[in-house]
Formats: C-alpha cells, sequence, structure tokens
C-alpha cells in the first residue's frame, strides 16, 4: 500500500499518528472498487470493529482528501461518494445524469479553463474537487434518438433562466 506510507508522512508532519481507526477506514477505501458513502464506508469500518464511531469515518475521509488520496464527489444523489485515487491521482469526474455512470478525466482537460478563470478573474481552480454533470455518449445517443433536437442539462437549463 503505497498511499499507507504517503498518509503516514503526512501525518508525522502535522504531529499525528497512523491510529488504527485511520488504518482501518484506509484499508477499506483499498478494498472498495469505484465510489462508497460514507455510510458504506462506515459500515465496512464497523464489521471490523463496532469501537470506530461515524466521526472518526468522516474525519479520516477528510485527512484523506486533503492528502490527496481520496476524492469526494456529488453524484447526484444528494450524498458525498468517495473514492480512493490510488495510482492515477486527482482527476476531473464526469457524472451522467441519465445511468449514473462516472468517467474520471485527466486534469489537463481543465487547464485551458482554469488559466482562463485565473486571467480573468484571479481565481484558482481546485481541479481535483471538479465533477460535471451532463450525459455520457450513450445517453447523449438516445435522448438525440427521441426528438430532434438537442438535450438540455441542467446547467444549461439554469443558464437560460439566469438569461446568460
Amino acid at each position: 500500500m503505497a498511499c499507507e506510507k504517503k498518509f503516514m508522512h503526512q501525518l508525522r508532519e502535522r504531529g499525528l499518528r497512523l491510529t488504527p481507526q485511520r488504518e482501518m477506514v484506509l484499508g477499506v477505501m483499498h478494498e472498495i472498487e469505484g465510489f462508497a458513502t460514507v455510510e458504506e464506508i462506515y459500515g465496512r469500518v464497523h464489521e471490523l470493529s463496532s469501537s470506530v464511531d461515524l466521526s472518526t469515518v468522516y474525519r479520516t475521509l477528510d485527512l484523506l482528501q486533503e492528502f490527496n488520496l481520496v476524492a469526494s464527489v456529488d453524484l447526484g444523489d444528494g450524498q458525498r461518494h468517495y473514492e480512493l485515487l490510488g495510482l492515477h491521482g486527482p482527476h476531473l469526474h464526469l457524472v451522467c445524469q441519465s445511468c449514473g455512470e462516472v468517467m474520471g478525466v485527466d486534469l489537463a482537460v481543465l487547464e485551458p479553463l482554469s488559466q482562463q478563470l485565473k486571467d480573468l478573474y484571479g481565481f484558482v481552480l481546485d481541479g481535483g474537487q471538479v465533477s460535471l454533470p451532463g450525459l455520457c455518449e450513450k445517453c447523449a445517443a438516445l435522448n438525440a434518438s427521441k426528438s430532434d433536437t438537442p438535450p438540455r442539462t441542467d446547467l444549461q437549463e439554469r443558464w437560460a433562466v439566469d438569461g446568460q
């Protein structure tokens, strides 16, 4: 577990230690493929030890996120979903609002937008926390075949309402 070494190193730099509870949360994240809610992670940790409470899981996930070992994404259901970044590191998430598919995309795709936001507004984008809602290729094709007009995303609807 290379990320365990990174986690231990960053904890030590902050004067913290790798507790059994933190180690369990990280271990559970390694077992999960894809995304999981806090409740799902807590359920798995609780199976290992009933002495770990939900707030410990939240705090550990926050630390893992600060250390770029875990990403959190809203998949459109109002809950945060967590993913172990592992070898691929921080990335952009494209979330299909129809089928729920999540695609990880290299952050380099955001670089032109990030630079433009910085140049125009002095705003520094945290690309590792970005998830974009829309339609995957398959769902977009399905919607296009149902009508002659291209489907509008929630974002387009919001802009149309705001007059932008």
